[in-house]
């Protein structure tokens, strides 16, 4: 495959999982416009490295990495402080109590330390199989299982801990 090609298919894909790319991007930073300035950095890093693209079919975990890993050092350099979205400020709202409940859930993956927030990210907001969780990660299938069963644990722990408080 040339690489006028490979350019032409990232750029398709690209197109096509804009929106759950900046999901993705979304659920490090909970920021709009942070979002979209780690997914425009991926995509320039993904079309400027192109050619560690060697099979195709790994495109999908190929660029999930790079939004992931840009997404973790965009965290590093600017620090745990966000500016809040108008959204998640408007969920603190009494009327939209609905939304503070998902909000409890949203706070406790987000406590959790990588990888582990990265594994319940991909598996349950993201839809991704075990197999390219792995891939994405660059572990095999049962250390991420191992992972995720642990994930799960600390994830209901801090949601038992937030009903008794």
């Amino acid at each position: 495959m040339t690489k006028k090609e490979k350019y032409q298919l990232v750029e398709n894909y690209i197109i096509e999982n804009q929106n759950t790319l900046y999901r993705l991007a979304y659920s490090y930073v909970k920021n709009k416009e942070n979002a979209l300035d780690i997914v425009q950095e991926s995509i320039f890093k993904s079309l400027k490295s192109i050619d560690q693209l060697n099979e195709i079919g790994y495109l999908k975990t190929w660029l999930y990495r790079i939004v992931i890993n840009t997404s973790l050092d965009f965290i590093k350099k600017h620090g745990r402080m966000q500016a809040m979205d108008d959204d998640v400020l408007h969920s603190f709202m009494p009327e939209q109590r609905d939304v503070e409940r998902d909000y409890d859930l949203y706070e406790a993956i987000d406590q959790l330390k990588e990888p582990y927030k990265t594994i319940i990210v991909l598996r349950y907001f993201e839809d991704l199989k075990i197999e390219e969780i792995a891939e994405i990660q660059n572990e095999n299938t049962n250390t991420i299982k191992t992972r995720l069963y642990a994930a799960l644990r600390k994830l209901r722990i801090k949601m038992e801990e937030k009903v008794e408080a």
